[in-house]
């Protein structure tokens, strides 16, 4: 459950709707039953919705908009024109629900 930090991008590959968007997922800060405090934290996570799920993501959500969504985690590998290595994690989302829309 989080935030969508960008607007999704939606491309086609083999005619395949592909969509993509971060999600911000908060973490209060709290206290350690030894009285220490740990500060609050936000993750980002990197969101891919594919084919009917994801023209409707394209459609209806905007950054700002509160979802909650069940998936799988992905991993790829990758070397980039300058022939680095890169890794990315995505969670290709299975269920999505919105739970509130963003204020425009």
């Amino acid at each position: 459950m989080g935030n969508v930090g960008t607007d999704p991008k939606l491309r086609y590959y083999e005619k395949r709707a592909v969509a993509f968007f971060k999600l911000a997922t908060n973490e209060p800060a709290r206290r350690l039953p030894d009285g220490s405090e740990v500060a609050a934290r936000t993750e980002w996570h990197n969101i891919v919705a594919t084919d009917e799920l994801g023209e409707f993501v394209e459609k209806y959500i905007r950054t700002g908009t509160r979802l909650f969504i069940s998936g799988t985690l992905r991993t790829r590998n990758w070397e980039d024109r300058q022939g680095i290595s890169r890794k990315v994690t995505e969670i290709y989302v299975t269920e999505l629900e919105i739970l509130g829309r963003a204020e425009r």
